[in-house]
């Protein structure tokens, strides 16, 4: 409960204008009542906030999401001019050495970008179809796309297979991931979430040290088997387990103005452009951290490695820590003020660090008080959002910041070129973008709060 003197703003997502006649987007309430039924944009009864089937399907986001950004995160860390990642060092010391370094990191940009690209289309189907079939077709194609990168020995055709293939498979997964757990958790939402976002925090320490370890002993094609299988065995539990109370609505319209209508709310552009924002500084310190220990403070290249994982461990704990006061402090508050700190450790502990200890330090730091970014901005959109159009709105913010994530990665390089090799420049510019987006979605949140201080939101 707020304390006293503070003051709680309904949800959005309940207020009467998420129910008129012009939305479009049908929306029942539990699957015991027929959607026919059921008004549109809004369940009528409370979540559950526990039980057999809300937990099932929190292991089941938990397993979608290891699956998903844990892959990412494995197939991005370390990615830099230097050192391209743990795909990528191999692609670039071994099976593609004859391309540039600029060429093969082609390879997770576009991954990352198709992944999100395509986003509001699986969050509109995840919208009409239910979760189902979508993560049903996303596993078949994920794991089809890392058994074609298994047998591939072409720059073209690893392009097509983890840049394209992989990540579409990705995008229908961990759309569904993200938005099923808002019909199921409330005033628990943010540990809920915490908790599943932690299942790519532990992919992205697991998978990374997993090849790294495989491939010497048993050669990249089985390392990538060896990965996918692991893969399918979560994602089969996925299926089994991941549902929504939301029931599918095949009759639902898709119209223009339905799809025109989140570009029309103030407050989720300004989630969106925040999130942008933050994602062109969130991402160089995790790309550069590794190549830069080892060529500014002399870390062994062996040790480096490890230095992602030590991020992404304490990003497991950040997260469910955040996602629990989230649900005391306010979903809005905790991101803005968590995601702002993280931003203020690149300014005054990365940028000082002059010895191996400090850049761990800062590493276990930075991934503990970054750990909101991943594991609050799905709560985010859905505070302010119908429940029933969640998946095309969470679909459309990642879809924005695919952008960013394109791009910031070339940024970064360039600043460190242009710094002559020094890493200062872009330490500046990701602490203070870090701040600058954490600071847009807290004028979201002032805006849906009249501009009230002492409100938890």
């Amino acid at each position: 409960m707020p304390a006293a003197g503070i003051h709680e703003k309904p949800d959005d997502n309940k207020s009467p204008a998420c129910n008129t006649p012009d939305n479009v987007f049908n929306e029942g309430s539990t699957e015991t009542r027929a959607p026919a039924d059921a008004d549109k944009g809004e369940l009528h009864d409370p979540a559950p906030d526990g039980g057999l089937r809300a937990w099932l399907a929190l292991l089941g986001s938990w397993c979608m999401l290891f699956c998903t950004f844990g892959l990412i995160n494995s197939a991005v860390a370390n990615h830099g001019w230097a050192a391209i990642g743990t795909f990528q060092a191999y692609y670039q010391e071994v099976l593609l050495s004859d391309y540039a370094a600029s060429t093969v990191a082609w390879i997770p940009s576009l991954q990352i970008f198709f992944a999100y690209l395509t986003n509001p289309f699986t969050g509109r189907i995840y919208d009409v179809y239910g979760p189902r079939y979508l993560v049903l077709g996303g596993t078949v194609v994920q794991v089809v796309g890392m058994m074609m990168t298994s047998i591939s020995t072409r720059y073209y055709q690893i392009l097509l297979a983890q840049g394209i293939c992989t990540s579409l498979g990705m995008s229908a997964v961990y759309v569904p991931a993200t938005a099923l757990l808002a019909s199921w958790f409330d005033k628990k939402r943010g540990l809920a979430y915490g908790i599943a976002t932690s299942g790519s925090s532990l992919g992205g320490v697991i998978l990374p040290i997993m090849i790294r370890e495989l491939i010497p002993r048993v050669g990249f094609p089985w390392a990538m088997r060896a990965c996918a299988f692991l893969i399918l065995g979560l994602l089969l539990l996925a299926n089994a387990s991941a549902s929504t109370r939301l029931p599918p609505d095949p009759r639902a319209a898709v119209s223009r103005r339905a799809l025109l209508r989140p570009f029309l709310d103030t407050k989720l552009m300004l989630v969106n452009v925040g999130f942008l924002v933050l994602t062109l500084g969130v991402w160089a310190p995790i790309n550069y951290v590794s190549v830069e220990a080892t060529a500014a403070h002399g870390v062994r290249p062996d040790l480096a490695h490890y230095l992602v994982a030590t991020m992404n461990a304490g990003s497991l704990f950040g997260r469910v820590f955040a996602g629990g006061v989230a649900d005391v402090a306010g979903v809005y508050n905790t991101f803005a003020s968590v995601s702002a700190l993280a931003g203020v450790l690149v300014l005054a502990l990365y940028i000082p660090a002059r010895s191996a200890a400090a850049v761990f330090a800062f590493s276990v730091l930075f991934g503990f008080t970054s750990g909101a970014y991943i594991a609050l901005v799905a709560p985010l959109v859905v505070k302010i959002s119908p429940m029933a159009e969640s998946g095309y709105r969470i679909g459309l913010l990642f879809c924005l910041s695919s952008f960013s994530a394109l791009v910031t990665n070339p940024i970064g390089g360039a600043i460190v070129e242009r710094w002559q090799g020094d890493y200062t420049g872009m330490k500046i510019y990701s602490g203070t973008l870090m701040i600058v987006g954490a600071g847009i979605v807290f004028v979201s949140r002032l805006i849906a709060t009249e501009w009230k201080l002492n409100v938890v939101f």
